[in-house]
């Protein structure tokens, strides 16, 4: 191959309203596929071709970069870099990009989504109707009655909240990077982190990276019935102490895009049969959208474009690289 190559591993890049990989082969690029779990010996042979990266969820590790030795850029389709070893790319003076904005709305959506059907209990009566019972099941209670709890107000949180505006519920909003008159700005009440347990009915996490937010101390704090939304990290909750809290009905339901077993691990504690009515999972789809695909996707792209010709990525964009950007 005389023209770029650029490695492709996100699962449904192209999958939207426009052929990407066509778009790119029209540029003369060469697009390699390669597997979404990042496997190493897999993609070892495909990276040593490749000048750049767009890559899904699955692990970037010194390991896979050492296996590069021509690539120039990650163009990470998505907001989360936290799978990307982001000290070794700058060693090796490879910028990573994200795509910041591409899926908020998509994302916000899927938390509204799925916190309506941890209230209603949507996926429990569906059993039960299949079942041939058409019982009511647990009482459920209207948003618009409820404290929500929104932990990290990034864009997707902030997306969230404009939201849950429309039911009338009100709405409490901790972040330690917005200060507090712009929580209050997007119609939120902004309150230490430790107060959200407390007085919330309803709590849907939003922060970013892997740090354990919700744990056994957190859990002991929150009213009993809370409900616990996250289409964020499975690492910001401790699945096993969240387990015995639905057991011991501290925690009502708990609804999520994510779980610890998506990672490799060992089969989560939640989706014993006995947490089945209790606990509500979507395969990591809150961002598959035809317009979130297509928004990441051209995302990356610009990103993959504007480094091989030479320049720079828009800004925004840039998380780190050869002169260790920080956005």
């Amino acid at each position: 191959m005389t023209g770029p190559v650029v490695l492709v591993t996100a699962r449904s890049f192209g999958t939207g309203t426009r052929d990407l990989s066509a778009e790119l082969s029209a540029d003369g690029v060469a697009v390699l596929r390669g597997p979404a779990d990042h496997d190493v010996t897999t993609l070892s042979p495909l990276l040593a071709r490749a000048d750049a990266w767009i890559a899904g969820t699955g692990p970037v590790t010194d390991a896979h970069l050492a296996a590069a030795p021509r690539l120039r850029i990650i163009a990470r389709y998505g907001v989360g870099v936290d799978a990307v070893d982001l000290a070794a790319a700058g060693r090796r003076g490879v910028l990573v990009t994200n795509t910041p904005g591409a899926n908020s709305g998509a994302v916000a959506d899927h938390t509204v989504a799925l916190l309506l059907a941890a209230l209603r209990g949507v996926a429990a009566g569906d059993r039960r109707v299949r079942e041939g019972s058409w019982s009511v099941g647990a009482r459920a209670r209207e948003l618009g009655s409820l404290t929500v709890g929104v932990v990290g107000f990034g864009r997707i949180g902030r997306g969230v909240a404009a939201r849950l505006r429309g039911f009338g519920c009100r709405v409490l909003a901790t972040d330690p990077f917005v200060p507090a008159a712009d929580i209050a700005a997007a119609g939120a009440e902004p309150v230490a982190p430790e107060v959200i347990p407390v007085e919330a009915d309803v709590v849907t996490l939003h922060a970013p990276g892997d740090t354990l937010v919700v744990d056994e101390d957190w859990l002991a704090t929150a009213a009993p019935g809370l409900v616990l939304v996250n289409t964020a990290r499975a690492g910001l909750v401790d699945e096993t102490a969240l387990a015995r809290a639905l057991q011991n009905g501290r925690v009502a339901t708990y609804a999520a895009d994510t779980l610890s077993t998506e990672a490799g691990g060992a089969e989560s504690p939640l989706l014993a049969g006995t947490l089945a009515d209790r606990v509500t999972v979507t395969p990591h789809t809150a961002a598959q959208t035809v317009q979130a695909v297509d928004l990441m996707g051209l995302g990356a792209v610009a990103a993959v474009r504007a480094v091989l010709a030479g320049g720079q990525p828009e800004p925004a964009a840039v998380v780190v690289g050869r002169e260790r950007l920080l956005t």
